[in-house]
């Protein structure tokens, strides 16, 4: 049986983690979710997920602090993290020009286009295996 890629979804709205986990497994990736930032780090460390797809604006810790802590982990620094946000694009703008944090691989506005999701994953995992 061949490896499933595994995606780690990480958002607060339950709404956005059964649409984004149910298009995922449809597109076969194993799919793991995590509610928060917290519970999002540790999933990150013990599921070890080829790709995590990250919100901004959650409880109990916000998507820019959880996205410097998974790019400075140890287990976690190479894991390639895509923005799903309701946050404007101005927010890319942020990211693009921190010191503490690389950009993202990859920035969504919700809602998201699917396509371009699924097409920017897949370039994600392929650069990945070189």
């Amino acid at each position: 049986m061949k490896y499933r890629k595994k995606i780690l979804v990480i958002d607060d709205e339950k709404d956005v983690l059964t649409y984004l986990s149910t298009f995922f497994a449809d597109n076969d990736f194993a799919v793991v979710c995590a509610e928060n930032g917290r519970e999002g780090l540790k999933r990150a460390i013990s599921d070890s997920p080829d790709v995590i797809t990250l919100d901004i604006s959650m409880p109990e810790e916000s998507g820019v602090k959880l996205l410097r802590e998974l790019q400075s982990g140890e287990s976690t620094r190479k894991i390639p993290v895509i923005v799903i946000t309701g946050v404007s694009s101005d927010l890319k703008r942020f990211l693009d020009n921190r010191n503490q944090i690389h950009s993202p691989e990859g920035y969504f506005e919700k809602p998201v286009d699917r396509d371009l999701l699924l097409t920017k994953v897949k370039e994600i995992l392929k650069a990945a295996k070189k």
